[in-house]
C-alpha cells in the first residue's frame, strides 16, 4: 500500500468512526429502525475509501485456523442463498433478476451467495446426461459468476443435491439403470464406482470451465469463495456414517488434485453421529442420529476446508413456532462453533438458515427474532476471533419473483425491519475486517463509542 492510500484509509475510518459515534445514540436494538449507519452510509462516509480496499483484496478467499482471510487479513462472512440464478439467467426474460439480487445483496452489505452449479438430467438441465451438457445453460452459469464479481459477491458453488430437485442423487441413478447397472437404492451414489465417476467427470468440467464472459476458469477465479461437495448429503441406508465418509474423502481429493486454491465444504446440516455420542444431545431429534452423517468425523477429512451447518428448528422440531426454536438455535450454533475451534481447527459457517412464513404462528417479529439470535451468536465469536465465520441466510429474493416461494424467501424492499438487521450485521462485520487489515489487534480491552457499537450484546 502506498502512503497517499494509507492516509486515505486511515482519514475514511475516522470519518467511519464518527458516523457509528452519531449512529450509536440512535440505536436500541435489532427491532429499531435507526440502526445508524449502514453499508451505504459507510461507503459515503468514507469516500469509497474500504472499496479501494475491497478492489486491492479481490485474491482468493483462503483460511488460517479458524478464520477465512484474504490478503491474510480476516474475512468474516454475512452471506445469503439463492440457488436458482443459474436457471434464471438462460432465459433472457428472467435473467435481468439475477442482476437484481446482487444488486440488492449488496445495498445491505452482504458479500457471499450460495448457489447451484448443477441442474442434472431435469428442466433447463445443465448435464442433460452424464457428460453431455447443455451450453446456453453453461453461459448462464458464466453470467451469475461474472455478474457476482461485478456486485463484489463472492460464491460459494454445490455440485450436486440429496434431494430430488434439479435431478440430485436420483438422476445419477436413473443414469446408471439406464445403463444397464444394477441399482437398488439412491444411495448407491456414494458407493457404485460408475456412479462416483460420473460425478467426478461433472466436477471436472465445472472447473475447467473457462467463462464466456470473463475469460476467466473458474478453478482460477476468486469470484468463487469454496467448492461445495453436495447440498445436505444424506445415506440413510448405512448410519454408521461410513459410506458418506468414504466418497467424501474421494471427492474432496479429487477437488483438491485439481484446484488447490479454493476452498472446500460438504454440504452437510450438521447431524452428530456416532463418532461424537457426546454430542447427540445437540441433535435436533433421535432421528438425525439415524440419516448417515457424522460432523465431527466428516469435518476431519484430508481437504475439508471449514464446516458448514444448517439451522431449521421449524423443520427439525415443530412446524408450530415457538421460543424453543430460538433457544435450539442457540445452542446448535454454540456447539458447532466449540466443535470448530476445539476439536476441527477450521472456520465454521451457518450456511442456511431461516423460518417459514408458512409455520403456525408465523410473524416477521419471530423471522427478525430468529436472524438476531444467529447474528449475535456469530458475534460473540467474532469479537473474540473464534471459528464463528459467518452465514447465509435461506433465502434472498428480488421482487417479482414470489411464485418461487417456499415460505422461506425475504424480499429486502418488503421487509424493512429484516433489511435493518442484515445491514446492521454487515456494518459490524466489515468494520471487524477493515479494523485487522488496520493491524489492529483482537481482544482490545478498550472499550470507546465504536467498541459498543461492535460488541454491545442488547443491540
Amino acid at each position: 500500500m502506498n502512503i497517499n492510500k494509507r492516509f486515505h484509509n486511515i482519514f475514511s475510518i475516522l470519518f467511519i468512526f464518527i458516523f457509528f459515534f452519531i449512529g450509536i445514540s440512535k440505536s436500541n436494538g435489532y427491532d429499531d429502525e435507526q440502526f445508524g449507519p449502514t453499508i451505504n452510509q459507510l461507503e459515503i462516509a468514507s469516500d469509497k475509501g474500504m472499496g479501494e480496499v475491497e478492489d486491492d483484496a479481490w485474491e482468493m478467499v483462503g483460511k488460517k485456523g479458524t478464520q477465512f482471510v484474504i490478503n491474510d487479513q480476516p474475512f468474516y462472512v454475512n452471506g445469503f442463498n439463492t440457488y436458482w440464478l443459474m436457471v434464471f439467467a438462460a432465459d433472457n426474460s428472467t435473467r435481468g433478476k439475477v442482476t437484481e439480487v446482487f444488486q440488492q445483496a449488496s445495498s445491505v452489505g452482504l458479500t457471499v451467495c450460495r448457489t447451484w452449479a448443477f441442474n442434472d438430467g431435469q428442466w433447463r438441465a445443465l448435464q442433460k446426461s452424464p457428460g453431455d451438457y447443455d451450453e446456453d445453460v453453461f453461459k448462464a452459469l458464466d453470467f451469475v459468476v461474472s455478474e457476482a464479481r461485478k456486485y463484489k459477491i463472492r460464491l460459494i458453488l454445490s455440485l450436486a443435491n440429496n434431494w430430488n430437485a434439479y435431478g440430485g442423487k436420483a438422476q445419477y441413478v436413473k443414469w446408471g439403470q439406464a445403463a444397464g447397472l444394477n441399482l437398488t437404492s439412491d444411495d448407491d451414489f456414494f458407493s457404485h464406482p460408475t456412479l462416483r465417476a460420473y460425478y467426478k467427470a461433472h466436477v471436472k468440467t465445472v472447473l475447467n470451465r473457462v467463462n464466456t464472459f470473463t475469460n476467466i476458469t473458474y478453478k482460477d477465479d476468486p469470484t468463487v469463495f469454496a467448492w461445495e461437495l453436495m447440498n445436505e448429503p444424506r445415506c440413510t441406508s448405512d448410519p454408521t456414517g461410513d459410506k458418506l465418509q468414504s466418497w467424501i474423502q474421494e471427492m474432496a481429493v479429487h477437488i483438491k488434485s485439481m484446484d488447490a486454491k479454493h476452498l472446500v465444504e460438504i454440504g452437510s446440516e450438521g447431524f452428530y453421529g456416532p463418532s461424537a455420542p457426546d454430542r447427540a444431545q445437540f441433535n435436533p431429534n433421535s432421528y438425525a442420529t439415524q440419516v448417515g452423517t457424522d460432523f465431527i468425523r466428516h469435518h476431519q477429512t484430508l481437504g475439508i476446508d471449514f464446516a458448514s451447518v444448517h439451522i431449521y428448528p421449524d423443520s427439525w422440531i415443530s412446524q408450530t413456532i415457538s421460543d424453543t426454536h430460538i433457544q435450539f438455535t442457540k445452542s446448535w450454533m454454540d456447539a458447532h462453533i466449540e466443535d470448530a475451534e476445539k476439536y476441527l481447527g477450521i472456520p465454521v459457517i451457518f450456511a442456511e438458515f431461516g423460518v417459514s412464513t408458512k409455520d403456525s404462528g408465523y410473524n416477521s417479529s419471530f423471522r427478525d427474532a430468529l436472524i438476531s439470535t444467529v447474528y449475535k451468536t456469530l458475534l460473540n465469536s467474532t469479537k473474540k476471533g473464534g471459528g464463528g465465520a459467518g452465514s447465509l441466510l435461506w433465502q434472498l429474493f428480488p421482487d417479482g419473483t414470489d411464485y418461487m416461494d417456499d415460505g422461506y424467501a425475504i424480499v429486502l424492499s418488503k421487509s424493512p425491519s429484516t433489511s435493518n438487521i442484515v445491514s446492521l450485521h454487515s456494518t459490524r462485520l466489515a468494520i471487524f475486517n477493515s479494523r485487522c487489515s488496520m493491524r489492529c489487534k483482537w481482544g482490545c480491552k478498550k472499550r470507546n463509542a465504536l467498541e459498543t457499537f461492535l460488541y454491545n450484546d442488547e443491540l
